[in-house]
């Protein structure tokens, strides 16, 4: 992952909650909060946060006397989640990095957190700051997304954007988001922080949109696709997402467009 992968600032995080999050984030965010939910947490952390969709689909779902500590790395984004938060006393929202998390021991039942290890600089460490903050027996669930192959309009949008910039294509998808998919490393990796119990579960889902222009602005506007494109060549933006979106149409067809997504849904006790 690069230094540029983790900004999410400027008009990202509108742009990713309007856009991203329908597309491909709410069935796996409603199939989170159900599985948080069920664990009947009294002292929840969410980690990467994001815009928020995880925290609107779980909060309703938790007693309310639970407390509910919901944290990103990235400032703009937590802000953009509370703003999209009604008044809630049970929630607090710190800016909080995932690899030193300023919380003590064994303050949580449940550490929760969709579609962010991938971005973690060091794994490693992060998944040992989750067992530091939970109790003993609690849970850490979180997701990542699988190869970008099984990916459908991911993989559509990295393949189009190759054949505009063919010397220096945007490989943000492929890198980062849909760059840690292995089963076998993952589990390695929370065995080594610690972690016992693990279950994997991959989860596959459709991603729907009205036209194939939404997949295209979702993944070039509202992602870090959007400076690297700009990167490469100022004012290409739109220009390359009509191209996307040229693209996609081609192969989906023009009105209601369809494909795959698919993730790993993880399951870990401390």
């Amino acid at each position: 992952m690069l230094e540029a992968d983790k900004m999410f600032a400027g008009s990202i995080p509108e742009n990713y909650d309007r856009h991203m999050v329908p597309l491909i984030f709410e069935p796996y965010a409603a199939d989170m909060a159900q599985r948080a939910a069920a664990l009947s947490p009294g002292a929840v952390l969410e980690i990467a946060a994001g815009s928020g969709v995880v925290t609107r689909a779980l909060a309703p779902k938790l007693s309310a006397n639970a407390r509910y500590t919901v944290t990103d790395l990235n400032q703009p984004m937590l802000d953009y989640a509370a703003s999209r938060q009604p008044p809630d006393p049970r929630l607090e929202w710190r800016q909080a990095d995932a690899l030193a998390l300023p919380f003590d021991k064994a303050t949580f039942d449940l550490v929760c957190c969709q579609f962010g290890a991938m971005f973690f600089p060091d794994r490693a460490a992060g998944y040992r700051e989750a067992r530091r903050v939970l109790r003993p027996g609690g849970h850490y669930l979180f997701s990542v997304w699988d190869r970008i192959e099984e990916n459908v309009f991911a993989d559509d949008v990295t393949n189009a954007l190759a054949r505009i910039f063919p010397d220096d294509p945007p490989r943000f998808l492929a890198r980062t988001p849909h760059g840690y998919h292995d089963k076998a490393v993952i589990r390695r990796d929370l065995e080594a922080a610690g972690f016992s119990r693990v279950t994997i579960e991959t989860r596959a889902e459709q991603s729907r949109a009205a036209s194939a222009r939404v997949p295209a602005v979702a993944y070039c506007h509202g992602t870090v696709l959007h400076t690297e494109i700009e990167a490469r060549e100022a004012g290409k933006l739109g220009a390359a997402t009509d191209y996307v979106a040229a693209a996609i149409a081609d192969k989906h067809g023009r009105g209601e467009v369809a494909a795959k997504i698919q993730a790993h849904v993880i399951t870990a006790v401390a």
